[in-house]
C-alpha cells in the first residue's frame, strides 16, 4: 500500500483547498496510480501531483465511475462540481451503499473511509466483478490489522484479481474555502462532553480528531508548532497529533522549500468550552447571517420563496394554497467575486454593494446593446451596424457574455440577500444583536437591573424574534458576567416561557435549520405551535445545562471572552456611516435597500474580538503573560515539551501562517472574527470538528442537560 498524500503545493495554510483538490484530481487520474512508487519525487509522500484546473487528458485519464460514502461525498462536493467531475472523466458517481448495476467494461475509483462496513461492501463488489477494475482510495490511513482482515476477505471471496491498486489519501477533512476546513464529526460537542461516555469512546473520538488534523498537516506538507491549553481534550489531541507526525519521518525530513524551519505554521488547538457564546449569538456579517437565518451547508444555500402577489391571488381564486418555490444556490467563496469581497462585511454593506454593482452592470449592458443596435434577445454577433466602428463593436460583443455572467451571479446574491433580509426584518434580528453585544462587552456591568429589564422586555415581546432568537438572548445573558445571578437567570427564562405559552410567537422560522420562507408567518397570537413548543423545550434544557456549568465554574463568562476593537466604522464614525448609508438608500431605485437601512442600522458599528481571536493573536504576537506563556508548546521536530520561558531569551521568527482549530464545533462568526489577526504578512486558517449553525448548537447543549 502506498501513501498518497499531497504536500508542498503552494503556500501552506492559504492553499489548503488547492492542495486537497490536487490530491483528489490526481486520485481520479487512473494513470497516476500506475506510476513507479520508487521513482524520485520532490513530494515527500511520493504523491504524483495533478493539475487542479479541471482539464483532462483523455489518453491518460479514461472514463470511470466514482464510488463514495456519505463522508467522502462531503469532502468532494466543495471541491468539484458535477461538470468538473465530468471533465475528470467521471461519468457516474454513486453512493457505496446504494443499489448499483454491473458495468463490467468501465473501471471504478472507490473513495471511502476504511470502515468495516465499507470494506465488506467493496469485497462484495470485487467478488461480483461489478466493474472492470477497482482502484481503492481511503480517506485516511487503514490500520494494519484492518488491512490484513480486508485482504483475507477479498481472497476468500475471489475478488483479488479485480483490485488494481490500494492507496491511503490522508484527506480526512472537508475544505470549504482556502482558509476554512471541517472534520465533519457529527455532534462533536456532545461527543466529548457527555458524562456517560466511556474511556474507549473518548479515546476513539480523540484519535479521530487527531487523525483528521494529521490529514491537514500531511496535505500541507509542513510540520507545524502545536499550541494548546493544558489538560482536557485539546492536550489529548495535541499529543496524539504530535506522535502521529513524529511517527512519519518522511514528513519530518521534508525540506519544505516554502516553509523552512523559521517560518513554520503554528497550530492552535482550542476547546469550545472556552467560549460558548459565539456559536449562539446573532451575527451581523453577510456569510454568518446566511448560515444563521437560511439553510446553509457545504457552500449551498437553500430557502423557500412564496409567489408574487399576482400569482398568489390567482391561485387563491382557484381554491388552492399558493405554491412555495424552493431555491438552491451553490456559492463558492473562492470563485464568486462578490461573495469573496463581501462575505465578511456587515450585512447592510453587502446589500448596498449588491445594488450598486447590479446597477453598474445593467448600465454597461444597455450601453453595449445600444452600440450594437441589438435588442435584448438579438444575436449581437450578427449585427454589422452601418457606421459603427468595427473594432469597437467586436470588443463590445466579446465583453457582453462576461458582463452577463457577472450580472447572473449578482442576481443570485440579490435573491439570497432578499431571503435573508426577510428573515432579519421579520424577526428584528438587529435588536437581538445589539442587546447581545451590549451584554457581551460589559455595557451593563454597572447596571444589572437595567440589563435584566431590557432582556425581559425583548424576550416577552411576541412580535420580536422567534423562539430560538429569545433562547439565544437568554443564554447570552446567562453567560454575561456581573449582570445577573442564578435567580435572575431563572426569572428571565421563566418570563420568556410564560410569554410564549400565553401569547405565542407571531414570528415563524424557528426550525433550527434556517429554512426560511419569504413572508412566512408564525403562530396565531395566543398560541404556541407544536414545533415552537419543541424548540422552547430544547432551549430551556440548553439554559439549564449552561447554568450548571456556570455554577461549577467550568466555562468562561462573556467579559472574559470578548474584547472591543474599534473599527473604522465604529465609535463616533459609526453614526456618520449609518447616516451616509441611509442617505444613499433613499436615492436607490429599489425599496429593498431602503428597507434594509431602516432595519439594519444597528449592525454598523464596533468590532468585538472573540476569545479565539484574542488567544491566536496573543500567540502569534508572542505577548508575555498571556496564552503564549501558558499554552503547551509541542514541536514534532523536538523530543519532549518545549519550555516557552527559555524561548523568551531567544529571537523567535514571526508567525506567517496560523491555523486555529476548535474542538466541539465552530461557526462562521468565529471564522470571520479570526480574520482580524490576518494581514498582508500573516494568513489565518480556521478549522473545527464540525461547523454548526446556532440552532443546531442549541440542540447539542440540550442533549447534555
Amino acid at each position: 500500500m502506498s501513501l498518497a498524500t499531497m504536500t508542498t503545493q503552494g503556500s501552506a495554510a492559504s492553499n489548503l483547498k488547492s492542495s486537497q483538490l490536487a490530491a483528489v484530481t490526481s486520485m481520479l487520474a487512473l494513470s497516476a496510480t500506475n506510476n513507479n512508487d520508487d521513482a524520485p519525487s520532490s513530494n515527500p509522500y511520493n504523491y504524483n501531483k495533478s493539475s487542479s484546473s479541471g482539464s483532462v487528458n483523455n489518453n491518460s485519464n479514461p472514463w470511470k465511475i466514482l464510488i463514495y460514502d456519505k463522508h467522502t461525498r462531503a469532502i468532494i462536493s466543495p471541491l468539484l462540481s458535477v461538470s468538473q467531475l465530468r471533465s475528470q472523466g467521471v461519468t457516474l458517481h454513486l453512493l457505496l451503499n446504494s443499489d448499483r448495476e454491473p458495468i463490467p467494461d468501465v473501471p471504478a475509483v472507490y473513495f471511502v473511509q476504511p470502515t468495516q462496513e465499507n470494506l465488506s461492501a467493496i469485497a462484495r463488489d470485487c467478488s461480483r466483478h461489478l466493474y472492470q477494475r477497482a482502484h481503492l482510495h481511503f480517506s485516511t490511513r487503514m490500520e494494519r490489522p484492518v488491512m490484513e482482515e480486508f485482504a483475507r476477505l477479498v481472497v476468500n471471496t475471489g475478488g483479488l484479481d479485480n483490485i488494481a491498486s490500494v492507496h491511503d489519501q490522508f484527506v480526512e477533512f472537508a475544505c470549504l474555502e482556502n482558509r476554512l476546513f471541517s472534520l465533519n464529526v457529527p455532534q462533536s460537542y456532545v461527543l466529548y462532553n457527555n458524562p456517560g461516555a466511556t474511556e474507549v469512546d473518548m479515546e476513539a473520538a480523540m484519535n479521530g480528531i487527531a487523525g483528521g488534523l494529521f490529514s491537514v498537516v500531511a496535505t500541507l506538507g509542513s510540520v507545524p508548532v502545536i499550541r494548546c491549553p493544558r489538560g482536557g481534550a485539546p492536550e489529548m489531541v495535541a499529543r496524539k497529533l504530535n506522535r502521529l507526525i513524529t511517527e512519519h519521518p518522511t514528513l519530518i525530513r521534508s525540506k519544505d522549500g516554502r516553509h523552512q524551519s523559521h517560518h513554520r505554521p503554528v497550530l492552535v488547538i482550542m476547546d469550545r468550552n472556552m467560549d460558548l457564546i459565539t456559536p449562539v449569538q446573532h451575527a451581523s456579517t453577510y456569510q454568518a447571517l446566511i448560515d444563521d437565518v437560511l439553510e446553509h451547508k457545504a457552500n449551498r444555500v437553500e430557502f423557500n420563496v412564496k409567489p408574487d402577489a399576482s400569482e398568489d391571488s390567482g391561485t387563491r381564486r382557484r381554491g388552492r394554497a399558493p405554491p412555495v418555490v424552493r431555491k438552491k444556490f451553490d456559492i463558492d467563496p473562492d470563485v464568486d467575486p462578490f461573495y469573496s469581497r463581501h462575505k465578511f462585511n456587515p450585512f447592510p454593506e453587502a446589500i448596498e454593494s449588491n445594488g450598486a454593482e447590479l446597477q453598474d452592470v445593467t448600465a454597461k449592458e444597455q450601453q453595449i446593446r445600444s452600440k450594437t443596435g441589438g435588442g435584448k434577445d438579438q444575436d449581437l454577433a450578427a449585427v454589422g451596424g452601418a457606421g459603427a466602428d468595427s473594432a469597437e463593436l467586436a470588443t463590445a460583443v466579446e465583453s457582453l457574455p462576461i458582463l452577463l455572467e457577472r450580472k447572473k451571479k449578482l442576481e443570485v446574491h440579490t435573491s439570497i440577500l432578499q431571503a435573508a433580509m426577510n428573515e432579519v426584518a421579520a424577526r428584528d434580528v438587529p435588536q437581538f444583536y445589539e442587546l447581545e453585544i451590549s451584554l457581551a462587552t460589559g455595557t451593563y456591568k454597572n447596571d444589572a437591573a437595567k440589563a435584566k429589564k431590557d432582556v425581559m422586555e425583548l424576550v416577552s415581546d411576541s412580535t420580536k424574534g422567534n423562539v430560538n432568537d429569545k433562547v439565544r438572548l437568554v443564554i447570552v445573558y446567562a453567560l454575561s458576567n456581573g449582570v445577573g445571578n442564578s435567580s435572575d437567570i431563572d426569572e428571565v427564562a421563566q418570563a420568556m416561557k410564560e410569554s410564549l405559552e400565553t401569547k405565542g410567537s407571531t414570528v415563524g422560522g424557528a426550525d433550527g435549520g434556517g429554512a426560511a420562507t419569504e413572508g412566512a408567518g408564525g403562530a396565531t397570537h395566543g398560541t404556541l405551535t407544536k414545533e415552537d413548543r419543541a424548540h422552547l423545550d430544547v432551549g430551556l434544557h440548553a439554559i439549564d445545562y449552561l447554568k450548571k456549568l456556570r455554577s461549577m465554574n467550568m466555562i468562561a463568562t462573556m467579559s472574559d471572552v470578548m474584547q472591543t476593537e474599534v473599527s473604522a466604522s465604529g465609535g463616533a464614525g459609526s453614526s456618520d456611516m449609518l447616516s451616509s448609508f441611509m442617505a444613499r438608500a433613499t436615492n436607490q431605485a429599489t425599496g429593498f435597500l431602503a428597507k434594509a437601512s431602516d432595519k439594519l442600522g444597528t449592525m454598523l458599528g464596533k468590532i468585538h474580538k472573540h476569545r479565539a481571536t484574542i488567544v491566536v493573536e496573543n500567540i502569534c504576537e508572542m505577548r508575555p503573560n498571556t496564552e503564549d506563556d501558558d499554552y503547551l508548546y509541542l514541536d514534532p521536530r523536538v523530543k519532549g515539551d518545549v519550555d516557552v520561558a527559555t524561548l523568551r531569551n531567544a529571537t523567535r521568527a514571526p508567525v506567517r501562517e496560523a491555523i486555529a482549530f476548535m474542538i466541539g464545533g465552530g461557526c462562521y462568526g468565529e471564522y470571520q472574527n479570526l480574520q482580524m489577526v490576518a494581514d498582508e504578512r500573516r494568513n489565518v486558517t480556521y478549522g473545527c470538528t464540525e461547523i454548526v449553525d446556532p440552532c443546531t448548537f442549541l440542540n447539542h447543549l440540550a442533549k447534555l442537560a
